[in-house]
């Protein structure tokens, strides 16, 4: 209806669901007890979980989502989504969407690269089967802004492609490493063939944001559930992310920096 406000939507960043995990994953890790607190609370609010593939469809069509639409995502690709999380997905029913590096998970395309104890593609398949959408997240997790256009398009394709041939089916979303992409890195990833990619932002989504910027909330292992029930209710963020908001402006000015260095060095070769 005319006049009537965007629909704002909560994106939910996780990375490693484990009781014990390693220095290199621990801030943005939760325990699998806070996971299924959280999974609960969901439940019990009266959120409907769709996939990253299904809300950027509804935006697409303007066709109509669930009731209190919320999506569950994952990055890189560890373990303990399948041990911990899938089981509790399963018994609420909830979709989810998972992005994995490919050159992370153990099999014959492992770089070594990975952070903690990864996912292997039988357990891959088996989140496919059970309604966790499987997206691309780059080969090796680089920062792809930092990329030569060469490389940048060496990950999305070898990632797209290493899906494809596990899974049988093209990934149609996509996120980037470390939340970081500009206006080449967006194109890069529409012209690899993938329909939509999120970033992290730590903001609720909208519309308006695009296909290729879509905006998360990232949840880690200090969020506590009333924290967690002011970000899907989208409460307080901008508060609650203060801090990272300020880290992130002052990334984004050190990579803009490297990024005018690189392009001035190449205009003299």
């Amino acid at each position: 209806m005319s006049g009537s406000p965007e629909p704002r939507v909560p994106i939910l960043m996780y990375h490693a669901v484990s009781k014990a995990p390693n220095d290199a994953t621990r801030t943005l890790s939760v325990t699998p007890d806070t996971f299924a607190e959280q999974m609960a609370l969901l439940r019990a609010s009266g959120f409907t979980p769709v996939n990253t593939a299904a809300l950027a469809r509804s935006w697409r069509d303007a066709t109509p989502l669930p009731g209190r639409p919320v999506l569950i995502t994952f990055d890189d690709g560890y373990e303990g989504v399948h041990r911990h999380a899938l089981p509790v997905l399963a018994r609420h029913g909830f979709a989810a969407t998972l992005f994995v590096s490919t050159g992370w998970l153990r099999g014959e395309y492992d770089t070594g690269g990975g952070l903690d104890v990864m996912l292997d593609w039988d357990q891959v398949r088996e989140l496919a089967s059970s309604d966790v959408e499987i997206g691309g997240h780059s080969h090796t997790h680089p920062q792809l802004d930092q990329l030569a256009d060469d490389a940048l398009r060496s990950e999305l394709r070898h990632c797209r492609e290493i899906i494809a041939a596990e899974l049988g089916v093209l990934p149609a979303s996509f996120a980037y490493p470390y939340g970081y992409s500009s206006r080449r890195v967006r194109r890069a990833v529409r012209e690899a063939g993938f329909t939509q990619s999120l970033a992290v932002g730590n903001a609720l989504a909208r519309r308006r944001q695009g296909p290729y910027a879509l905006r998360r909330v990232t949840v880690r292992r200090s969020t506590g559930i009333e924290e967690f029930e002011r970000l899907v209710e989208g409460r307080a963020i901008a508060r609650t992310f203060a801090r990272d908001r300020a880290l992130t402006k002052g990334y984004s000015m050190v990579r803009r920096a490297r990024q005018v260095r690189r392009k001035a060095i190449r205009s003299r070769v």
